[in-house]
């Protein structure tokens, strides 16, 4: 079982940059959480929109962290039911609200089960990025984005979600900002860290600029400190949040 230590980081203040965004309960927010069903460790964490965080997290609570289940049956479980409570959270935004809001939500979450097995998901602008042995590989419509020649194998749903008006000229913008993204990888002696941050991350620094940023940072809430400074610097208008997780 692979060690594991986490840090994470909102920068709270740049909020109110937000426009068309006042809720607190649109806010963005991170969760961690930790469960021990049998001789499983099961962590989640994520970076959520506030309209989808407590659909997401209950449908998991109630469906993987609060049922004994055997080894075998969870890792097969975990993926579908991961990708079901994207699913259903979005389906609830889309029914509460309309308009563009309404599709451009996002997210992003992994579990770690017992130190050794990701199950990753994305949606909207938020995303999970794993650095391994110095390079960034991220979620995509048709394998993990590779920047090395080493050959990994992955599993992975991809759902695109119905937009919320067939009708719409814009039906091509709103179903690629409501793609959802799941996968499964092992956590190998390569794996070094994974980021899962939002959009104001995301829109002022590619996948490889984060991953190199923070890679000689060992403590995770320094570095994930050190990426949501970064993308305040660079002017992000977008919501800054992030979560680092270490493999040790």
């Amino acid at each position: 079982m692979m060690p594991i230590s986490h840090g994470y980081h909102v920068v709270e203040d740049h909020q109110s940059f937000r426009s068309g965004r006042g809720g607190l309960d649109e806010v963005d927010s991170v969760v961690v959480q930790r469960e021990q069903i049998g001789e499983l460790e099961l962590w989640l964490f994520g970076v959520f929109d506030g309209r989808i965080r407590d659909g997401i997290t209950k449908y998991i609570q109630s469906h993987l962290f609060d049922k004994i289940v055997k080894e075998s049956q969870f890792k097969i479980k975990s993926k579908e039911i991961m990708r079901k409570a994207y699913l259903g959270a979005r389906a609830k935004v889309r029914e509460a609200q309309e308009g563009d809001e309404a599709c451009k939500v996002g997210s992003a979450s992994v579990m770690v089960i017992n130190g050794e097995k990701l199950v990753m998901a994305n949606m909207g602008d938020y995303r999970a990025v794993v650095c391994r042995d110095g390079v960034a590989h991220q979620i995509s419509t048709n394998k993990l984005h590779q920047s090395s020649k080493r050959h990994w194998i992955h599993k992975f749903f991809t759902v695109r979600m119905l937009a919320c008006d067939s009708g719409n000229a814009e039906l091509t913008k709103h179903t690629k900002s409501s793609e959802l993204l799941v996968a499964t990888e092992k956590v190998d002696s390569d794996t070094e860290f994974v980021v899962i941050a939002s959009s104001g991350i995301w829109k002022v620094m590619n996948n490889q600029e984060a991953v190199s940023l923070i890679r000689h940072i060992e403590d995770p809430q320094e570095a994930a400190e050190c990426l949501t400074k970064e993308a305040s610097a660079r002017m992000s208008k977008s919501c800054i949040s992030c979560v680092v997780i270490r493999f040790d």
